[in-house]
Parts: C-alpha cells; structure tokens; sequence
C-alpha cells in the first residue's frame, strides 16, 4: 500500500463527513420550510448529527483498531449515504432528524478510522505530522465546503440536492478505499466491550439530546428526564470500564498527561471556536441582512484560512512539541474571539475579517496538531481508539458550547453575540493554560526521573 493513497481516501471521507456535518448552516430557513419545521424543528435540524457522532466516535475507533480500519471506513461511509438519501426524500422534520442521526453514527465510524489509517500508514515522526496536516485541513476543508455547496446548490435548484451529491461521493469514497487503503488491524486485539458500547451510546445520545432540547427551557420533563438518564448512563459506563477487561477507553490513560491534554484541547476546541462559528452563519444573516451564500462566503474566511495553515504546520520545528502546537493554537483562536467582540447595529460584514483570519490560522494549527496527539497520546496500535476519544471530546464541546452560544446570542441581538464571544474566548484560552500547564508538568517529570536516573548512576 502507497501511503498517499491512504491518506486520499482518509482525508476525503473526513472531508465528506464535515461537508455533511456543517451543510445545514447556510439551509437551516429553506429547509424546516420544506420539512414544515417550527422554531424547535430548526434547532434540531442543525444539530441531530452531533448525537450520532457523539454517541458512537469513541466505539467507532475501538472496533476500527480490532475488527479492521478500512472495513470500519467503508461502513461508516455506505451509512452516510444511506442516511443522505432519506434525507434528500425525508417528507418530514422527523424523519430528516433521524436521518442526520444516522448520518453522524456513519460520519463517526469515518473520523474514528481515518486518523486509524493515517497512523498505520506514516510512521511516527514528520511524515505523520504531514499527513495529520492534511488530515488537518480536511477538517476545516469540510467545514468551508459544506456551508457554501448547500447554500449554491439551494439556490440554484434545492436545499435536497446536498445530500443526493453526499450520496454518490460517499460511494465513491468507499468503493475507491477498496483499492487505496490496505486492511488493518492491531496485533492486540480484544473482545468486543459490548456492556460499554451500549452505555456510553445510550447516555451520549442522552445527553446532546437533552442539550437540544434544553434551548426551548431548561425545566420541562423531556429534558430533566434526558439529563438524569444521561447521568445514570454515563455513571454506569465508568464503573463498567474499570471493571472491564476488554474496557474501549482503559481509565489508566487519564494518567497521562499527554491524552488528558489532547482531549482538554479537544474539549475546548468545540465549545470555543466550533460553537461560535456554528452560530456566525444564521446570527450575521439576521444581524447583517446578508444572504446565506454571503454568509457561507464569510464562514470561509476562517474555515479556508485554517486549511492552508493545517497544510503549513508541517514545517513547524520539531523542537515544538504538539502539545505546545495545542496551547499556542488554542490561545490564538481566543484572540481571534476576543477580535470578534464589540459589534454593534452599525458594523458592517468587514468588521468580523481580522478576528475571522487571526482565528483561522490558530485553528490550522489547532486541526494538525489534535490529529497527530490523538494518535501520539495512546498506546501504539490504538490509533482508532485515539482518534474516537478525542473527536469524542470535539464533538461533545461544540454540543455544550453551541447550547451555551445559543442561550446567551439568541436573547438580546448584538449583546448577546458579544457576550457570547466572551465567553468562547474564554474557553479557549483557559484550555490553553490547562493544556500548557499539562505540558510544563510532564517536562518537569521527566527532568526529574533524569536527575534520578543519572544519580542512580
């Protein structure tokens, strides 16, 4: 197997999954009118993919690492375009949620593997880190392509016409991954944790469902139910994974530090910057009384930065370790924030530029450096499970973070938004300092079982 060839089809699969992921943004109003959507109907539409994602990311990678990475990729993206049909035929908002639900389990058997492939593929050292760079910008490639392909195809024909072209290139993807990716699996191999699987998928859906519905009011009986159910899941998920065995997530790995930092970055990247860019399209559409293709246009600005980025960190210095890519990343998507606060009625789509490419070139770096510790944090051969917890963690921050942004953005127009990039930047920056603090802790440990090991001598 050609190692680029590898690294095509993982990064296209990601690719098809963030365009999946981020269409709706630009369609949200053209499509609950053609599915007769109200205000809930909306808020379900732009987020019933994250449930499946996060739901079964963690699983996904797991079973990639010892039932076959490219078999679980090729599963994942026949799912997606199964779930893409029923989207474009879907006659009501019911039936399209579940569909994205569907869409995001597909899309989580995708993320997981692919960075699973990239691992098997590149040895460790600069060539993985490239290739985490182009997996990288796959990341913000998706996200710049889904808005802007769902908002023209919207326009020029119908917001249905999206998921019939995530249909056929899902197919393509996976029939052509039969020929690009070689099968493979770790030497380690385990049973499968079918207690945990079934936990974890039951209270995350719990929970991102309860997130959901808490943004029509946070006291109703549908969402305390979801909320005690998600914690009585989740509880029992734990217990189950310290027991296990053949755990999916051992519970020694958050005594690493390098695992807690990647996913501490992870965790702050979804509520931070993911959260408000979810938000950006649909509050400058009202705000700016732009169109939602000028909208995606403006999206671009930081989502397109952040591709080109992720493609250069490669010539970072070796001397600057991930976790340090990770701190410095996320502290410039704070400025980038920060940079974002004080719009008022008299602002104009060009005040939001600067604060748009400051962020989005934190992000590139950001996107390369989380793909490469995601795989680096965990043991060798674990690279599907790496790659699941992290984008766990990315997944279930942007679910939290866009319910925060939601709440405050949604109430008092441009305070609102001001008051909710405060807060995302503060996120941000606050992983930052957990993350940077994480890594100064593990040098002075290192430096210290030197010293030890050198006076033992």
């Amino acid at each position: 197997m050609k190692a680029p060839h590898a690294l095509t089809a993982a990064g296209l699969g990601t690719l098809l999954t963030l365009i999946s992921f981020t269409a709706p943004l630009a369609t949200v109003n053209s499509t609950a009118a053609g599915l007769g959507a109200d205000t809930a109907g909306k808020t379900w539409i732009l987020s019933s993919m994250s449930i499946g994602l996060g739901a079964v990311l963690l699983s996904t990678g797991t079973i990639s690492d010892d039932y076959g990475r490219r078999r679980t990729f090729q599963i994942g993206l026949i799912t997606l375009a199964v779930a893409s049909v029923v989207c474009a035929l879907a006659p009501n908002t019911l039936v399209f949620v579940l569909a994205r639900v569907l869409q995001g389990v597909g899309g989580a058997a995708v993320i997981a593997s692919s960075l699973a492939i990239i691992a098997h593929a590149y040895p460790a050292g600069p060539s993985r880190a490239a290739a985490s760079g182009v997996w990288g910008a796959s990341v913000g490639a998706g996200i710049a392509i889904g808005p802007l392909l769902s908002a023209g195809l919207d326009r020029a024909l119908s917001w249905r016409d999206v998921y019939w072209f995530l249909f056929a290139a899902a197919l393509i993807v996976a029939v052509a991954s039969q020929y690009l990716v070689e099968e493979s699996r770790t030497e380690t191999t385990r049973k499968l944790d079918l207690y945990g699987t079934v936990l974890l998928a039951a209270g995350m859906s719990a929970l991102l469902a309860a997130l959901v519905e808490g943004r029509q009011g946070w006291v109703s009986a549908d969402v305390i139910g979801l909320a005690v159910g998600a914690v009585v899941l989740l509880t029992a998920f734990v217990v189950v994974e310290y027991r296990s065995d053949s755990a999916m997530l051992d519970p020694a790995l958050f005594q690493r530090k390098p695992f807690v930092g990647a996913t501490t970055a992870a965790l702050a990247t979804g509520a931070g910057i993911i959260a408000s860019m979810s938000y950006l399209p649909g509050f400058v559409v009202v705000a700016l009384d732009i169109s939602a293709l000028h909208a995606a246009f403006l999206l671009l600005l930081w989502s397109g930065t952040s591709v080109a980025t992720a493609l250069l960190a490669r010539r970072i210095p070796p001397t600057v370790t991930g976790q340090v890519q990770l701190a410095i990343g996320l502290l410039g998507v704070g400025v980038g924030q920060l940079m974002l606060f004080g719009i008022d009625d008299s602002s104009t789509w060009t005040r939001f530029v600067p604060g748009l490419l400051v962020a989005g070139v934190a992000s590139g770096v950001l996107n390369a450096a989380l793909g490469r510790e995601a795989v680096a944090s965990v043991p060798a051969g674990r690279g599907g499970m790496g790659s699941g917890a992290n984008n766990t963690a990315r997944y279930v921050g942007s679910a939290v973070g866009v319910t925060v942004v939601a709440v405050i953005a949604s109430r008092s127009g441009f305070d609102g938004w001001n008051h909710a990039a405060l807060v995302t930047a503060t996120i941000s920056v606050l992983g930052a300092a957990v993350v940077f603090l994480l890594q100064r802790a593990r040098v002075d440990q290192d430096e210290s079982a030197s010293v030890t090991t050198t006076s033992a001598r």
